[in-house]
């Protein structure tokens, strides 16, 4: 069949849409349902990412509670004191949630933030000083003639042994 109107009937290509059931049996290769795509950002770790949960849900709580006890005070109920203190040691503990947040999130780059390894530039470079250091001492050794001694006090430990 094809896109053309036949008699009254006009048949949808799965280009064109026409539900779930258009692209079936056709043979066209359309796009999934699921599409992956990339992420902008990396996740945040797990503990930072539990900090942050609790961060949002305690400033919503606290936020909801500051809109009604302001609603009480407008109506002049009796619920408006306790209420506006609840609000005030929300607001407290929301600031301690947010830092919270801040404190877990630095503590986990200081931990697992920095990997640690040397390049390879900076092992050629060491690398390359032990090398001229060597040279070095074996040309001073033999500027001044001096022969090494294998029976000094230091040739027991097995680490100053001549090559």
């Amino acid at each position: 069949m094809t896109d053309r109107a036949v008699g009254s009937e006009r048949t949808m290509s799965s280009d064109e849409g026409g539900g779930a059931r258009a692209g079936l049996g056709t043979g066209g290769a359309g796009r999934g349902l699921w599409v992956e795509e990339p992420a902008r950002r990396r996740r945040m770790p797990d503990s930072v990412r539990t900090s942050a949960v609790r961060a949002v849900l305690i400033v919503a709580v606290t936020l909801t509670q500051a809109t009604i006890t302001f609603f009480l005070t407008l109506t002049g109920s009796w619920l408006a004191l306790p209420m506006g203190l609840g609000a005030i040691a929300g607001t407290i503990v929301a600031t301690w949630g947010v830092l919270d947040v801040w404190i877990t999130r630095q503590t986990w780059n200081q931990r697992y933030g920095v990997l640690s390894e040397p390049s390879s530039t900076a092992r050629r470079r060491r690398r390359e000083a032990r090398r001229a250091s060597r040279t070095a001492r074996a040309a001073r050794e033999t500027a001044t003639g001096r022969i090494p001694r294998e029976d000094g006090p230091l040739a027991a430990s097995g680490r100053y042994s001549t090559r």
